[in-house]
């Protein structure tokens, strides 16, 4: 807004209600901030008739209402798009709102999707719920079997789902092996676990990528936010879904992400450095029977994180425990005070969670069991915390259980 077009009362033109209902403003707003400012608004002032058609037809760069566009969006949704090595990125109201963006701007009945057996359960059970009400066929496929992948592939195969580390078992996809299995067809990979910061599945052949950016990306656990990137087509086509569905984000929690992410290579450094520490604990504690971390010689996707992910694994940790489901409250009970029962991930502190109860609870019990998330696996989300104290605190917990 010019000058000149500011209110101004100064020769008490105005009546009061004018005066506070068009205020707000001030010259000082012409010196740029040094932190980005917040564009909490709903819609954008425009001059004309003119600015309108320009602004809509890419002819002049702004915005015309939030729910199309925002500064905040734009911003943190470039810096997403840079970490990746994408062309562009788009911002989404949650991690869900952005497979669903994907979903809907790329498939259509009669469609084919291949995905990975093990993903997060929420995607699992839309991907069941575009079968059943929306007829597009769905395969599930072990991700990291490149003659099961490329056999699933038909005529009608859109896209392939997967996950670059799975949430819960933290299985390492091959991600070259499943872009040359899939041809053709576009791979999309949630990279949520993994962050930009260890993985940039672009560099290895995705076409799209996505975040629950509530998670690593923000990772202060006050945020529910969505990203998707990919190249200037394909993150067009989501924006359109965006807007049209009413998926968009919120500006205040753009903000919060983008303040979140200037710290993300530290934080998820340290969280990686943490988990391998504590999933080497966990491996030789007598209450765990089994330790699901690529960190780790034992994980069955050892060799690919060595190869795929060689500045860490991550800073999540699952582990069976010996007296299974029986042992998961009491568990959480001795916890509660130290690594608190969170059914979330990423946050700075330490947390738990249990995978049949929250992210899979969804899923056919035996479908879930038969994937190999079992009723007594518990999933731990390493945080910056001190890993002496995080340790300290398991070891004095399952220490009690029975």
């Amino acid at each position: 807004m010019s000058e000149s077009d500011r209110p101004s009362n100064e020769a008490g033109s105005l009546h009061d209600e004018s005066v506070c209902a068009r205020g707000g403003w001030f010259e000082e707003f012409t010196t740029r901030p040094s932190n980005p400012p917040l564009y909490q608004t709903t819609a954008f002032d425009l001059h004309g008739v003119e600015q309108l058609d320009a602004v809509t037809s890419a002819a002049e760069h702004g915005y015309i209402y939030t729910r199309d566009g925002n500064p905040n969006h734009s911003a943190f949704a470039a810096d997403v798009a840079a970490l990746e090595h994408a062309e562009a990125g788009a911002v989404c109201a949650s991690g869900m709102g952005a497979v669903s963006a994907i979903f809907l701007s790329h498939l259509k009945t009669g469609d084919h999707v291949v995905a990975g057996r093990i993903l997060y359960g929420r995607t699992s059970q839309q991907l069941g719920e575009l079968q059943r009400r929306f007829g597009v066929e769905v395969t599930f496929c072990d991700a990291n079997s490149p003659d099961a992948l490329s056999s699933a592939v038909r005529q009608t195969t859109k896209l392939c789902l997967i996950e670059s580390i799975s949430n819960p078992l933290m299985e390492v996809v091959d991600l070259p092996a499943v872009v040359t299995a899939m041809g053709e067809v576009p791979v999309v990979v949630d990279n949520t676990f993994a962050t930009p910061c260890l993985f940039r599945p672009i560099d290895h052949g995705a076409a799209i990528i996505f975040h629950s950016a509530s998670k690593y990306l923000n990772g202060h656990g006050d945020v529910m936010l969505g990203v998707v990137a990919g190249n200037h087509h394909a993150v067009t086509r989501v924006r359109r879904i965006t807007s049209l569905f009413g998926l968009n984000a919120n500006p205040f929690e753009c903000w919060l992400a983008s303040r979140g992410l200037r710290t993300l290579p530290l934080r998820v450094r340290q969280a990686s450095q943490n988990a391998l520490a504590v999933a080497t604990f966990l491996a030789s504690h007598a209450a765990i029977s089994r330790v699901y971390y690529p960190g780790l010689s034992s994980h069955a996707s050892y060799e690919i994180a060595q190869r795929l992910l060689p500045d860490g694994a991550g800073g999540m940790v699952s582990f069976e425990l010996k007296a299974g489901e029986s042992g998961v409250r009491p568990l959480f009970r001795k916890l509660v005070e130290t690594i608190p029962f969170s059914p979330t991930l990423a946050d700075v502190r330490t947390t738990v969670s249990w995978p049949a109860g929250t992210s899979h609870k969804f899923m056919d019990p035996d479908e879930r069991r038969a994937w190999g998330i079992s009723d007594g696996l518990i999933r731990l989300s390493v945080g910056i915390d001190s890993v002496d104290d995080v340790i300290t605190e398991l070891d004095a917990a399952l220490n009690q259980l029975p």
